[in-house]
């Protein structure tokens, strides 16, 4: 391989991995969401428990992601990890369809289902980032983050899509059928990507070196003694816990304050998500056209990102007090591209921190940070929801209830870009050749 790193096909080909990562995803967390609470009336709780189940799990990343660095290759990992998710979400298809007949059997059935998404999710996305990590330029950084995570969103929007038209008219057995082609449709594209993809880039992606692999513990402990890697687990988490906590009640904010029906707040998500796209693409262009011309990297990009979402969320507490008459959209569209601007160059960031250290590291690295990002995550939804319920309660205004978390999330934002001022100063660039 040059010294450019990985080309542009090889980077879509790992895209296509996370985009068959985020159809099983949105099929086990999202579709069978709707189906538990709506056709088979379950409690909400449940599917949401399970969902924060398969966050917990994947505190494993770690785990994951030292296995991957032992080994001598990362593609095991990765096809691995898709299988044993596509089994996951397939076995959580059969509990859910089985709860009706057998409650009990069904939700242990579930909980095991939903552990093998957590750990295929933790196996196969870690491995995939070590693989970026280790074998992008610096100057591509941005853009590699951009292009993946967008196939991404775009292998949830096809597969939601795709799944939802096939669905109607619901029946237990066409669920079945449905949810058997998204898996296997995702499983052999990501397993095609795969195929001899290590093989054309020996120095970038397979893992070498003379020296042994270190243990676990040692791996984790030399991730912490860095200190920019402990700065940056404390960013990864501050901004997500931030950048999590509005996602399950924006639609309930844009109904009980705006007036909003189902299908308003539904487009308004619409919104949101055409702005992340739009701020992805923005970083991803920006932050590879001017890589390199100032120190930092993608500091600058993080930086603004951060604080553009602070000012969005600060909109959205003043939106709470003004009500209607506030430009709802327009200030959602600028959640979600500031949003999308940071995502990218936090994940270029990232790139960059895991392959700077001794070249049997990268896995480990990004299962910590994946680690930290899936605590957050299963905190923010959670804290978010639940901080507005009780609120709601306590001060009896649903306008304030709003105003203070979207308040807080504010403020975390401003305290994730005060942690980024200190991370990425320098981020040393990744060894493309190796002796």
């Amino acid at each position: 391989m040059s010294r450019e790193g990985l080309g542009w096909a090889t980077i879509a080909r790992l895209g296509v991995v996370q985009a068959s990562i985020g159809a099983i995803v949105m099929l086990a967390t999202s579709l069978l969401n709707r189906v538990m609470v709506v056709e088979y009336h379950m409690a909400a709780a449940i599917p949401a428990g399970l969902v924060a189940w398969h966050y917990a799990v994947q505190l494993s990343r770690p785990i994951w992601g030292h296995g991957s660095d032992r080994g001598r290759r990362r593609t095991p990992w990765v096809v691995g990890g898709m299988a044993i998710l596509g089994i996951g979400a397939l076995l959580a298809v059969d509990a859910t369809i089985l709860h009706d007949r057998w409650a009990t059997a069904a939700t242990l059935l579930s909980i095991l289902a939903f552990t093998m998404i957590g750990a295929g999710v933790g196996a196969s996305g870690t491995s995939v980032l070590a693989l970026l990590a280790t074998g992008v330029a610096p100057e591509r950084r941005a853009a590699a983050a951009a292009l993946t995570w967008i196939m991404m969103v775009a292998g949830i929007v096809v597969a939601a899509g795709t799944a939802g038209a096939l669905l109607d008219p619901f029946s237990p057995s066409r669920l079945a059928l449905v949810a058997g082609g998204v898996v296997a449709c995702a499983v052999a594209l990501s397993t095609l990507a795969m195929i001899g993809l290590e093989r054309r880039m020996p120095e970038a992606a397979v893992v070498t070196g003379e020296a042994p692999a270190p243990s676990f513990a040692e791996a984790v402990r030399d991730t912490f003694d860095d200190p920019e890697a402990r700065r940056f687990t404390l960013f990864i988490f501050l901004s997500m816990l931030a950048y999590s906590m509005q996602d399950l009640i924006l639609e309930p904010f844009a109904g009980l304050i705006f007036a909003m029906t189902p299908a308003q707040s539904t487009s308004l998500s619409g919104i949101q998500h055409g702005g992340v796209l739009a701020g992805m693409i923005l970083c991803g262009i920006g932050g590879s056209a001017f890589f390199g011309r100032r120190p930092g990297e993608l500091r600058p990009w993080i930086m603004v990102g951060c604080l553009a979402s602070a000012i969005a969320l600060a909109g959205l507490a003043s939106a709470a007090a003004t009500g209607s008459g506030w430009p709802l959209e327009a200030n959602v569209f600028l959640l979600g591209m500031s949003n999308g601007v940071f995502a990218v160059s936090a994940i270029g960031a990232m790139m960059g921190l895991a392959g700077a250290g001794d070249g049997r590291s990268e896995g480990i690295r990004m299962g910590v940070w994946g680690a930290a990002q899936a605590i957050a995550f299963g905190l923010g939804g959670l804290s978010g929801a639940l901080g507005v319920d009780l609120l709601r309660s306590a001060i009896g205004h649903d306008g304030a209830a709003f105003q203070i978390i979207f308040g807080a999330e504010a403020t975390l934002f401003l305290a994730a870009a005060v942690v980024a001022v200190r991370v990425t100063r320098r981020t040393p660039s990744v060894r493309l050749a190796r002796t």
